[in-house]
């Protein structure tokens, strides 16, 4: 398991497997993010699987599948929502762990954070954000 800390609230990763799953929870987190669709690759656990053996863990679990590269102004709607409901500290994962942080940093960015400490948050966690801030500082102000 490949777990990048963002910051003390929120840490992502590559898929996530259900014998993996006990080592988040020893680990402290408290919530999971799926932001994969189901079916993406032969590779990936269902998220029902996921969902029903983090909860038997105590983990709070919430999907917010986001079809990579195409994220919404819904998707991150919808990752803004969750992110905000679930007990901290949360760890998000899709295929890479990418799509998870880039939606944590356009809803950075929607938030009013600026963009070069996106990039400097993302750059720590070993992610080049420079595409999203870019995208986030041609958005209508």
């Amino acid at each position: 398991m490949q777990l990048k800390a963002v910051n003390s609230e929120f840490s992502v990763s590559p898929q996530i497997a259900i014998d993996e799953l006990d080592a988040v929870a020893q680990r402290g987190f408290k919530s999971l993010m799926c932001n994969r669709p189901d079916n993406e690759s032969q590779d990936q656990t269902d998220y029902g699987q996921i969902a029903q053996a983090a909860q038997d863990l105590g983990l709070e679990i919430e999907w917010v599948p986001v079809v990579s590269g195409n994220i919404s102004d819904t998707d991150v709607a919808s990752f803004a929502k969750a992110f905000s409901t679930l007990p901290k500290p949360t760890l998000a994962y899709c295929r890479t762990g990418t799509r998870s942080i880039t939606l944590w940093a356009m809803m950075q960015g929607e938030n009013g954070v600026a963009g070069e400490d996106i990039l400097a948050t993302g750059r720590a966690a070993g992610y080049d954000l420079s595409d999203v801030v870019r995208m986030l500082e041609r958005r209508p102000k």
